[in-house]
């Protein structure tokens, strides 16, 4: 072999460690990482999801299987933050959700999560006066009536996400409507009214305002069963739950908490830290990606929308 040979050998060689070093840095490692096994995580919901670098992407590198967003009616754009002082008219609610959502619903062949027969929960938190904002919200929704969850005279037909609004909402509106591609976030005091699943699929609350635990020592017997009561009154009628204002920082208090929540099967953990609910939930959770509740015949609609969306 020539010096020359010899050389280019030994350059070649350095690059290849170099890539394998290069790659092995950057692939998600170890079994903690939803996005390497590409599955929803179902219990998942991400908080404030807009305050990531990476508003709705990040969450979905990390499993989740909802998202909040803030909403501010500016005009007729639906701006997306958590305070006024935090809108500016790029981020709107189409142009950070609802464009990449049906774009991704589009590559993966009719779902969030390839294969995923379950839907994704968009959770929008109305932040301006709740008639006008729904108004338009209602409008800017029906053009993406290919991707969402839609009531039409009486009946829910299952697609890929499920708008969900919540903060500032006007029920009799939503109530009066004959079509609607949205859906009413419920409360406790909504519980076991006999409200339509098909009006309200989600019971949302705060934790603080209901229970006295904060995840510190062992938590109250009676507080426990009232959690298991909530739970199952609300699985019941087909109603999903959530609480929020839980506490999120790292630790046994929060670790506590969690581990509460889905021992009562409390569909969705309210967070702002994607991987350490992630983690929690791929160490805790023996069915990730199954949901508790799902709307009436869901899976049968969405597996029917997938396959003709793939034929």
């Amino acid at each position: 072999m020539t010096v020359l040979g010899a050389r280019r050998n030994t350059l070649v060689a350095w690059l290849l460690i170099v890539a394998f070093a290069f790659a092995a840095a950057v692939v998600p490692q170890g079994p903690a990482d939803a996005a390497q096994f590409r599955i929803g995580l179902e219990r998942a919901h991400a908080h404030n999801d807009y305050e990531h670098d990476r508003p709705l992407y990040d969450a979905l590198d990390h499993g989740f299987k909802s998202v909040e967003a803030d909403i501010y009616l500016v005009g007729d754009q639906l701006l997306i933050g958590h305070d006024p002082t935090d809108l500016t008219p790029e981020r709107t609610l189409q142009s950070l959700y609802l464009d990449p959502l049906k774009k991704i619903v589009r590559t993966k062949r009719g779902s969030v999560y390839r294969g995923d027969r379950h839907y994704f929960n968009l959770l929008i938190d109305v932040k301006t006066e709740a008639v006008s904002t729904y108004l338009r919200l209602d409008e800017v929704l029906a053009g993406y009536r290919g991707i969402l969850t839609k009531f039409a005279n009486g009946r829910v037909t299952v697609k890929a996400v499920t708008a969900v609004v919540s903060g500032n909402r006007s029920r009799p509106l939503m109530e009066s409507q004959s079509v609607r591609y949205a859906f009413y976030d419920g409360r406790l005091s909504d519980l076991g009214t006999g409200a339509a699943q098909s009006l309200i699929p989600l019971i949302s609350d705060n934790w603080m305002n209901n229970f006295t635990w904060d995840g510190s020592g062992p938590m109250p017997e009676a507080e426990r069963a009232k959690l298991h009561s909530i739970v199952a009154t609300a699985h019941a009628d087909g109603q999903r739950v959530r609480f929020y204002a839980t506490p999120d920082e790292p630790g046994p208090e929060r670790a506590a908490i969690w581990k509460e929540l889905m021992a009562a099967r409390v569909d969705y953990l309210n967070t702002d830290d994607l991987a350490g609910l992630r983690d929690f939930l791929l160490a805790n959770d023996p069915r990730p990606a199954v949901p508790y509740v799902n709307f009436h015949n869901a899976s049968a609609r969405l597996t029917a929308l997938r396959a003709a969306l793939a034929a």
